[in-house]
């Protein structure tokens, strides 16, 4: 718990500075409830129905809230607010890339134990992270490109 706690401080410090490069608040809004809504309909799937992974406990815990609410959307307002939408494509595709090492990181401190880390593997084997990633990474920046598009009209 103290590592999430630690992160979601972090990461939120982070956001706050950085979150005027690119991003609206309306924006920052959407990213925040599409990141959310993300995360919890592939939880619901693969950490409570399936037991591939879980955070804290098998159950529910409301702590789970907390890296829902806290660190995700966070995590990816700033990926956003510093992805290269202007770049070639060999910068972008470095840094998806860059960006996958950083979570997967991350990832491997959230295993450690209690109280620093939170996250637990079931069947889920540690590669599949770091191929997922890239494609969840591709559909924020998709999503993200949609909003932008909608806002224009």
């Amino acid at each position: 718990m103290i590592g999430l706690v630690v992160a979601i401080i972090i990461v939120n410090f982070i956001t706050i500075k950085v979150h005027k490069k690119q991003l609206s608040y309306s924006q920052i809004l959407s990213v925040y409830l599409f990141s959310i809504s993300l995360q919890l309909l592939f939880d619901i799937f693969v950490d409570f129905k399936y037991h591939g992974y879980w955070y804290f406990t098998r159950d529910i815990d409301w702590a789970l809230f907390l890296y829902q609410l806290f660190l995700i959307p966070s995590v990816n307002i700033i990926f956003l607010n510093l992805y290269p939408f202007d770049k070639p494509i060999y910068i972008k595709i470095a840094t998806i890339i860059i960006w996958d090492i950083f979570i997967f990181i991350y990832e491997c401190i959230a295993l450690l134990p209690q109280p620093w880390g939170y996250f637990h593997y079931g069947w889920w084997k540690w590669w599949y992270s770091p191929l997922l990633n890239p494609l969840l990474l591709y559909i924020l920046i998709k999503y993200f490109r949609l909003v932008t598009k909608l806002e224009k009209q």
